[in-house]
């Protein structure tokens, strides 16, 4: 598959809506559980505050330091003088390039796999995001990307006194970081391996995204869904419950399986991402960002010719 990152960009979902800008403020959705909803602005993820009796958590800042300000803003107005962590989903411009907002503010968390791609990675994002619209440019400008104070493997618990915070890190799947943010038993911050009502992206734009693993994803998917939550945040899009966890796990087995058969049978990979999108379009016609199915059976083909 061959094309640059800056020609083949994920659908928008808002048409005219370009200031990735976090607005609104918080909604609890379970005791405790806070979410910022996104609005449906593209480039916006939902973001998270989890406050328990001697500490709160954050979860995603958004792009760049306002909307990092502003994120910290409720923080500090919901926690009062509890002491503050914060992490992010996914190491990216979307979910995590805000966090230097909260700098001296709030003890930072990565996994070890977003430690990586912020060391890897992330310096190679910002003129690709830059490029999508003059409104997500202004919101890098002043950008300085900050590095955790703690680093965790594949599962961190953290006590916020009467609530804990499970930090699962389930990459590569959607990217090399997903992580997922489990607030006990009945809550759970999916971060892109979920979203509501959306065709999620499968970013794989070599060289500047390659790290995708679809087989990877609908394993994680699976066990979300085998731990029946009963409040589902997702990453972007509504918050929604287990049933579009299957929603999105059932998408992508199909666009797996579809892509397969045609790839068996010889079809070209142009081919076999139109045949996949006006099949898909018509089992899911209520979703956004049709144009990401393409994507998604040209990143499942490529995982199929790596591995033959």
């Amino acid at each position: 598959m061959n094309g640059d990152s800056t020609s083949r960009q994920p659908d928008t979902y808002v048409a005219g809506t370009t200031d990735p800008a976090i607005s609104g403020r918080p909604v609890e959705v379970s005791d405790g559980v806070f979410v910022i909803g996104d609005n449906r602005i593209p480039f916006v993820p939902n973001v998270g505050i989890v406050v328990g009796a001697d500490a709160a958590l954050v979860i995603d800042t958004g792009i760049g330091s306002d909307n990092g300000r502003v994120v910290l803003d409720h923080a500090r107005r919901l926690a009062g003088r509890r002491r503050l962590y914060l992490t992010v989903t996914q190491f990216d411009p979307g979910h995590g390039f805000g966090v230097q907002a909260f700098k001296d503010a709030a003890t930072v968390i990565y996994s070890d796999a977003q430690r990586d791609r912020l060391r890897l990675d992330a310096d190679s994002f910002v003129p690709t995001f830059r490029s999508l619209s003059p409104d997500v440019a202004a919101r890098l400008e002043g950008l300085d990307l900050i590095d955790c104070d703690i680093s965790f493997g594949r599962r961190l618990d953290i006590d916020l006194g009467g609530i804990t915070a499970t930090l699962r890190q389930w990459g590569p799947a959607h990217t090399r970081d997903n992580q997922t943010v489990h607030i006990g038993q009945r809550v759970v911050f999916t971060g892109d391996l979920c979203e509501t009502r959306m065709f999620p992206i499968l970013p794989y734009f070599p060289p500047f995204d390659k790290h995708f693993d679809g087989r990877r994803w609908i394993e994680a998917l699976d066990r979300l869904i085998a731990d029946q939550p009963e409040v589902v945040v997702p990453g972007h899009g509504e918050v929604t419950d287990v049933h579009q966890l299957v929603a999105v796990r059932d998408y992508l087995r199909y666009v797996r399986e579809l892509t397969r058969l045609l790839w068996l049978d010889g079809t070209p990979a142009q081919e076999i991402s139109t045949v996949v999108a006006r099949q898909a379009r018509t089992i899911w016609p209520g979703w956004d960002g049709p144009r990401n199915i393409r994507y998604a059976a040209l990143a499942f083909y490529e995982q199929f010719e790596r591995e033959k």
